[in-house]
């Protein structure tokens, strides 16, 4: 269990509620044995020595007449009786406190009991030593019992207020920087529209500087590399048009001759077209949900033309997912192609829903000869090619631009090499954006 939160806004909570913690516990501790012990033990004490005088002149523990009893109740308040009266007074409903007990012991010179009732008035009930059986009533004016609560419910709002203040206080530290994680995220997906405000501390503002910068740069390059493919791709498909017109004006003895130039012209194209696809961003406001076992199907049939046997096994339960549809049917027909060019056996595309329910997914599985595990991950990179075994046909690019355009789908695409020989590939989509 992990106590010490990870986020800056939780980790500063939480060190500001642990050193008030900290600064409530000494501070208690503190009231407790330097004002509220000495009190309570002076207080004691005052009472032990009302208590002798009910006493003076009388060790033998006979009681005082009434007379002279009812003349020290009306000068100190204080009154002696037996235990039934005392009882008839409230003694059955004060607590008895050990510690002032053993004080008051001290004091008056053998066992003595204490006993703190509050109504009205807090009374005092002290048994003394020189007359068990009996007690001696003493109500005190103007002391509370309430005031060691009031001192733990002030602490205990201190607190309170405290942290309360350093949640308040955190969550402004913390606001631009979630604003800054938030175009992160969306620069990341390809948005660079995002601009966030310049505020909170010194620090904070700089980082958000610079970040803008960085995404106006980045924004920047972005829009000159389109428009170079874009040009290139316009100066290339210009006199490859041309070429073909050529071709086409050949004679017919030179048919093998205008094959092979047009073949060639044909996978220039298609290189190009894999270029600018690279390229392209598909942006997560686009996507609607859709049916993928649909998706999956329609993919499928168009495939059926390689005269390959391609086998389906489709989840009816698989709600629709948010994608966007021309783009992943696009990954579905890459990743057939893939199975189709790098394997000779069966194909069969697989689709179904996680444990947790969380992700949607579309599985190819081939028999071909698979990717060393080293290089399951480099694939993914542009320009990079498969081991040997898989052939070098194309550009490279066919599973980068898979990977991008899941990527922009907030979802994950694994190449797993099977137990039983060849290749899966499985590309997940979340359920819920």
């Amino acid at each position: 269990m992990r106590i010490f939160p990870r986020s800056a806004f939780g980790q500063t909570v939480f060190l500001v509620g642990a050193l008030l913690l900290i600064n409530q516990i000494v501070s208690y501790i503190s009231v407790t044995f330097y004002v509220v012990k000495p009190t309570i033990e002076q207080v004691n004490l005052m009472l032990a020595k009302q208590v002798k005088t009910v006493f003076i002149g009388n060790n033998d523990g006979v009681k005082m007449s009434a007379e002279i009893s009812n003349k020290f109740f009306d000068a100190t308040g204080v009154e002696l009786m037996s235990e039934k009266q005392a009882q008839k007074r409230g003694l059955d409903m004060a607590s008895e406190y050990p510690m002032l007990s053993r004080i008051m012991s001290e004091q008056l010179g053998g066992k003595a009991r204490v006993r703190i009732s509050q109504s009205d008035t807090l009374v005092y009930w002290v048994e003394p030593p020189q007359m068990p059986g009996h007690w001696v009533r003493v109500p005190l004016m103007g002391f509370k019992e309430t005031n060691l609560e009031f001192l733990s419910f002030y602490l205990a709002c201190i607190g309170v207020l405290s942290v309360l203040g350093g949640w308040l206080f955190a969550t402004h530290l913390n606001r631009p920087l979630k604003e800054l994680q938030q175009a992160a995220m969306k620069v990341a997906a390809g948005d660079f529209s995002s601009h966030v405000k310049e505020q909170g501390s010194t620090e904070v503002i700089e980082v958000t500087k610079a970040f803008n910068q960085m995404s106006r740069s980045i924004a920047a390059l972005e829009e000159d590399r389109r428009l170079l493919m874009a040009g290139v791709s316009h100066d290339l498909r210009t006199p490859l048009t041309r070429i073909r017109l050529a071709t086409e004006m050949m004679s017919q003895n030179e048919d093998y001759l205008r094959d092979g130039i047009i073949a060639d012209i044909e996978d220039m194209n298609a290189i190009i077209d894999q270029f600018i696809e690279y390229l392209r961003h598909h942006k997560l406001a686009d996507l609607e949900p859709d049916d993928l076992n649909a998706l999956v199907g329609e993919v499928v049939s168009a495939e059926l033309q390689h005269l390959r046997i391609i086998t389906t096994d489709l989840n009816e339960g698989i709600p629709n997912v948010p994608l966007s549809h021309v783009a992943i049917k696009r990954v579905v027909t890459n990743m057939i192609e893939n199975a189709l060019r790098y394997s000779d056996g069966d194909i069969h595309v697989v689709t179904g829903i996680d444990k947790a329910k969380k992700y949607a997914y579309i599985s190819v599985l081939d028999h071909g000869p698979g990717i060393p595990e080293n290089e399951l991950e480099r694939v993914f990179q542009p320009f990079t090619q498969g081991d040997l075994a898989r052939g070098s046909e194309g550009s490279g690019l066919g599973l980068a631009i898979i990977k991008r355009i899941v990527d922009m789908h907030n979802g994950k695409i694994v190449l797993k090499n099977r137990p039983e020989g060849g290749l899966e590939a499985k590309v997940s989509f979340l359920l819920k954006h």
